[in-house]
C-alpha cells in the first residue's frame, strides 16, 4: 500500500526523517564499538535514582507495578495467559487509579514483557502490556484491560507470532489497523506508535521454535513492515522503523543483540532503548 508524497502530513514527514536519523545514530554506535554495557548501567544507575518508595506512589518510577517486591515482567511467563491478563488488568487499574505522570504504555508480546525495567528510558512512568506469546488477535481483544488509564504514549509491538503460527500477513494488518483505531478512540489525545517487526536470526538462530522461524523469511517481514507503516501513515499514528537497527548486512538480526536469534539479550534492549528515547525527544516531544 502506497501512499502518495502529497497526501504524507508535516508531522509523518518528519517521523519518516527522524526514522533515517535515529538508523544512522545506532550504526555508528555499532561501527564504533560503543560499550553498551557500560551505557546501561549508567541508565540503570540513572533509573534507580529516580525510583524513590512506591512506584507509582512517588510518579518517579521506570515502571508501574502492582503490590509485589518481585520484578513486574519476570512472572508473567510462568502463568497461563488468563492469568497474565489477570495481572496486566491489576497494573493498568493502579496506574487509572493514580494517574502517574507522562504515563507510556509497552504493548506487545515476550520482546515487550521481557524489555528491562532500568532499561527503559526513565523520563517517563511505564506501564508494561506484554504477554509471552501474545498475537495481533489476542491484543486486539484485551486493549480494554488499560482502557481507564490516561496514557501520554502507547507504544506497540506486534506480530512476529502470528507469522510462526501460520497467519497470513493480510490478517494481520487488519488487526494492526484495528489496533491502532480501537487505542485512538479509547485514548484520543494518545501518542500511538506503531513499532516495525524485528528480524530474525536465520539460519543461526538457536531457539526452540527454530523450523517454524526459518519458514518465515526476512524479507517477508520486511515487506510487512512497509505495509505497517503506510497503515500508520493512514491513520494518523506514528511509525518507529527499529528493523534497520537490528540487521546485519544480509537483513537478518545481530546476532551480538540477541540471546537465541528471536529474543533480545541486554545490549539488544539498550539498541531498542536508544530508538525509543531517540524517537520521543525528536519527534513525540518536538514542539
Amino acid at each position: 500500500m502506497l501512499i502518495p508524497l502529497k497526501t504524507i502530513p508535516a508531522w509523518a514527514m518528519l517521523s519518516l526523517i527522524g526514522n533515517g536519523i535515529l538508523t544512522l545514530v545506532i550504526i555508528l554506535l555499532l561501527l564504533r564499538g560503543q560499550s553498551f554495557s557500560d551505557t546501561s548501567q549508567a541508565q540503570a544507575q540513572t533509573s534507580e535514582e529516580n525510583q524513590v518508595g512506591a512506584a507509582v506512589q512517588t510518579q518517579q518510577t521506570n515502571e508501574v507495578q502492582p503490590n509485589s517486591t518481585n520484578s513486574s515482567f519476570q512472572p508473567q511467563y510462568r502463568l497461563t495467559y488468563e492469568d497474565s491478563v489477570e495481572q496486566l488488568k491489576e497494573k493498568a487499574l493502579l496506574a487509572a487509579h493514580n494517574r502517574p505522570d507522562r504515563l507510556t504504555i509497552l504493548a506487545g508480546d515476550s520482546l515487550s514483557l521481557w524489555f528491562p525495567p532500568e532499561l527503559l528510558p526513565p523520563d517517563r512512568t511505564w506501564l508494561n502490556q506484554g504477554i509471552s506469546g501474545e498475537t495481533s488477535a489476542g491484543l486486539l481483544r484485551r486493549l480494554k484491560v488499560f482502557d481507564l488509564t490516561q496514557p501520554e504514549t502507547v507504544f506497540i509491538m506486534i506480530g512476529i507470532n502470528d507469522l510462526l503460527r501460520g497467519i497470513d500477513d493480510q490478517t494481520v494488518l487488519a488487526n494492526w489497523q484495528e489496533i491502532i483505531r480501537d487505542v485512538q478512540w479509547v485514548h484520543p489525545s494518545a501518542q500511538v506508535v506503531v513499532q516495525s517487526i524485528l528480524p530474525h536470526s536465520d539460519q543461526n538462530a538457536s531457539w526452540e521454535g527454530r523450523d517454524r522461524l526459518l519458514k518465515i523469511p526476512n524479507r517477508r517481514i520486511r515487506r510487512l513492515n512497509r505495509e505497517l507503516e503506510a497503515i500508520a501513515i493512514a491513520n494518523g499514528a506514528y511509525f518507529l522503523d527499529l528493523h534497520p537497527l537490528f540487521t546485519d548486512q544480509k537483513g537478518n538480526l545481530r546476532q551480538e543483540l540477541s540471546t537465541d536469534g528471536l529474543h533480545l539479550n541486554d545490549r539488544g534492549y539498550l539498541v531498542w532503548s536508544t530508538g525509543l528515547q531517540f524517537f520521543s525527544h525528536k519527534i513525540l516531544d518536538s514542539p
